[in-house]
């Protein structure tokens, strides 16, 4: 009988070899390689496209900033600080009060200045009072004049009645005589009442200058009168602007000079942009073109407008020194020019947008190009 081998030992293991299989959720390299490629060609085809339908024509600038035209408030008369009638970044409206200086010396001065007025007022009436007077005068002298006449024809008359009787004897000389003097003394009357009469008519014009005098007078009078009642309302500092308080230094108590700067009023209401563009990026622009705005504050979130004016020089003609490149060696700089760009702000951004912000503004120029090359 022949010995029985185990059973592991009747079929000696064999080694077994199996052919690799592909995983089910391994992707092919090569065709990732190639979906990528085609996706970046297709995205950079795009990006050419949009650029050459828009990008090319807007321009970009990041030295641009929000501003608005600020009032300062300062008085135009000098006084202690009576009062503050405001806040620190307050909002106010046009015409509000703001501040009030002390009055009494200016209240004072009203008071006198309507105590003159009565004054010359009543050196005008008694000139015009003297004046009328003086035209009664004038109609009595001209009555005593006529009266003086009419006495000397009547005493001439006697004379020349009594001159042949006396001749004659038919009438004493000493009646003649008598008649003569009379004569005489009326000749005199007559003298006396036609200087008198004069003198009444050059007195008129003495009158008449005294009146205008006292005329000028009271006109200075209601001129001082007026500036004091202007100083007096002066007092009070009023916000010419609806806005914010800004940058209030004005306290209760201290004395504010003509022209000292008591705080300002900001119109946050009215903000507008301006961005300074280089030189070779202003060709194209126009007004009325379209803007777009990224306010450093306010990050992914853009505001519309449009450019409203373009300066007529670049900022360094109206700086405080301009440069004269006449003079020493020339590096040429590129120049900058302010375009002043007005923004549609929505309501509910306008508490967040403030004067002095930073923006980034992308001017498009399309409609300039296409003018210019069609």
């Amino acid at each position: 009988m022949s010995a029985h081998r185990p059973l592991d030992q009747q079929h000696p293991t064999q080694p077994v070899t199996s052919t690799p299989q592909p995983l089910a959720g391994r992707r092919n390299p090569k065709r990732v390689l190639l979906g990528l490629a085609a996706l970046a060609t297709v995205g950079a085809l795009i990006w050419g496209v949009q650029w050459y339908r828009v990008g090319r024509f807007i321009e970009t600038t990041d030295d641009a900033y929000l501003q608005a035209d600020s009032m300062t408030i300062a008085p135009k008369v000098g006084g202690y600080v009576a009062e503050v009638l405001v806040a620190d970044n307050q909002q106010v409206e046009a015409g509000q009060p703001l501040a009030r200086l002390d009055r009494g010396n200016y209240q004072a001065a009203a008071e006198q200045s309507a105590a003159t007025i009565k004054a010359r007022e009543a050196d005008v009436a008694r000139a015009e009072a003297e004046l009328a007077e003086q035209d009664a005068t004038i109609a009595q002298a001209q009555a005593e004049l006529a009266g003086a006449e009419a006495d000397l024809r009547h005493a001439r008359g006697q004379v020349q009645r009594y001159a042949p009787l006396a001749r004659s004897g038919a009438e004493t000389e000493e009646r003649l005589a008598s008649l003569t003097n009379e004569q005489s003394r009326a000749n005199a009357t007559l003298i006396s009442r036609q200087a008198s009469l004069r003198a009444a008519k050059v007195r008129i014009g003495t009158l008449k200058a005294q009146l205008l005098q006292a005329q000028a007078q009271l006109t200075v009078a209601q001129a001082s009168a007026r500036q004091s009642d202007i100083d007096l309302g002066d007092t009070l500092l009023k916000s010419p602007i609806s806005g914010r308080v800004a940058d209030r230094t004005v306290r209760v108590g201290q004395f504010a000079q003509p022209g000292t700067r008591l705080m300002t009023i900001v119109p946050v209401q009215s903000l507008y942009l301006t961005a300074n563009f280089k030189e070779t990026q202003v060709g194209a622009m126009r007004p009325g073109q379209d803007v777009t705005v990224h306010v450093d504050a306010l990050p992914g979130q853009a505001l519309n407008g449009h450019i409203d004016s373009i300066s007529p020089g670049t900022g360094a003609q109206f700086a405080l020194l301009p440069p004269s490149n006449a003079t020493g060696n020339f590096t040429k700089i590129v120049q900058r020019v302010p375009v002043r760009i007005v923004l549609d702000i929505p309501e509910a951004l306008r508490p967040v947008l403030l004067p002095g912000l930073s923006v980034t503004v992308d001017v498009d120029t399309q409609g300039a190009a296409d003018a210019k090359h069609g």
